[in-house]
């Protein structure tokens, strides 16, 4: 599933769909993106639907997997590529049946026991984190990078560090086994646009 550290991208939590793909295409031209997480705070069923129409094209166009926050019934419904689902979204074991050869991705924070309990119903990656301070959402755990070489050494399983990545923080990450570097600000956020965001994450992770 990976070939090195790769980028994965998470939307702003809040988007005007038309407006921002101009923006994700851009950022996705710039450099080698695993693939796109919608991550849309607060919003309902059918804004989360308009995002996707809008924005799954987008992805697809450009060989990027499209995953949907939070939501398994509605990544299925929308014919995403999967889901990502933290501790308390839903029945993860029905998840796994309902995504059957589609990505399922589990938080698991900074708990050994969380992340072995998601590989052994299937999931296609565990997400450890936060890795550093984050405005993103408030942070709840620290994962410390003992985490990730432990999981690289353990099991073949990806793994994604999350939670305040930069290109100037992330290079112990990748160099201690993350398969993917999970972000946010950096690239959107970035003073030069995304796509320069997507292009320093990129530098940043080849060196490394």
């Amino acid at each position: 599933m990976t070939q090195g550290c790769r980028l994965y991208l998470v939307t702003p939590p809040r988007l005007d769909p038309a407006a921002f793909r101009e923006i994700l295409a851009a950022a996705l031209d710039a450099g080698d993106v695993a693939c796109l997480q919608l991550r849309l705070k607060d919003a309902g069923a059918d804004d989360v639907k308009r995002a996707v129409e809008a924005l799954m094209p987008v992805c697809h166009a450009r060989d990027v997997a499209f995953i949907l926050n939070d939501d398994a019934i509605l990544a299925h419904r929308l014919g995403c590529d999967g889901a990502h689902l933290g501790q308390s979204d839903g029945d993860h074991a029905g998840a796994r049946m309902l995504l059957e050869g589609r990505i399922l991705g589990i938080t698991c924070h900074a708990s050994r026991h969380l992340a072995m309990t998601a590989g052994e119903l299937g999931a296609d990656y565990v997400a450890f984190g936060a890795f550093f301070p984050t405005d993103t959402k408030e942070t709840v755990h620290s994962a410390g990078t003992d985490l990730l070489e432990w999981w690289s050494e353990m099991m073949e399983i990806p793994c994604v560090a999350i939670g305040g990545i930069t290109a100037a923080n992330c290079a112990p990450l990748v160099r201690t086994g993350a398969d993917f570097l999970a972000v946010v600000g950096a690239v959107w956020n970035h003073p030069d646009g995304a796509a320069a965001g997507v292009r320093a994450m990129n530098a940043a992770i080849a060196a490394a």
